[in-house]
Parts: structure tokens; sequence; C-alpha cells
């Protein structure tokens, strides 16, 4: 990935340092999220706070992007969230970049499943 602002947002994130990763959004800053629209939200303060609440919750948690794609002013990214509040989360990051500031993101982030999760259509097959 080539995208120095979502370079330093991970970075920032990784360092729990609430003021870097508010630096990161443009004040018309706007998160969807498609799946959950009630979660939808905007500003660079909302996204403080929303983090400062998540590092309390998860002290432990750390941000990886495991792979990505640019395409114009967007970062199509695959994220792994680790130890977020006692779980692990995976899932699509979309952002938008524009003069330098992330200017939207769109979230499609859910909990990895366990072992003995359910499976849509019955149970698992036994694996030898």
């Amino acid at each position: 990935m080539s995208n120095a602002v979502v370079e330093r947002l991970i970075g920032a994130l990784n360092g729990h340092d609430l003021d870097a990763i508010a630096a990161c959004f443009g004040e018309d800053f706007v998160s969807h999220w498609p799946a959950h629209p009630s979660r939808d939200f905007q500003g660079p303060e909302q996204v403080r706070r929303n983090w400062e609440m998540i590092f309390k919750m998860s002290p432990e948690i750390t941000v990886a992007m495991t792979n990505s794609v640019e395409v114009g002013d967007e970062v199509w990214g695959e994220w792994h969230y680790t130890k977020a509040a006692g779980q692990d989360l995976r899932g699509v990051i979309i952002i938008a970049v524009r003069d330098g500031l992330i200017r939207e993101s769109r979230f499609y982030m859910e909990p990895i499943d366990g072992a003995d999760a359910a499976v849509p259509g019955g149970p698992r097959l036994a694996r030898d």
C-alpha cells in the first residue's frame, strides 16, 4: 500500500495515539456502516471518542491491513483487528482520501467465528 494517510492511521491506531488518529481525518469525514446504518457517524472528534472507548475496552488491540487495492482516491483494504474486546474482527474497510485526509469510510467488519460456530444450512462436516 502506498497511501501515506492510511499508513499513518495504522501506526497511530497501533500506537494508541488519539491525537494522531484524529489528525488523519478531515472535518467533513463521514463513516458509513452499510450493514448497520445506525452506527453511521461524522467528524474526527467522534472518531477520537470511538477509539478512546475501544482502547479502554481493548487495551491490547492491534490493527493490520492484510491486503489492499487503491483505485482513484479510494483504498479498499482487508483489515484484521486482534484482541478487540476479547475477539478478533476481519473485514473490508473502504476509505476515501482527498487532500491528504480521510474523508469517508465504509465498514464491513465482523467478528471471526469460533471453531464451534453454527453453519448456515446444517452442521459442519467432520474433518480428519
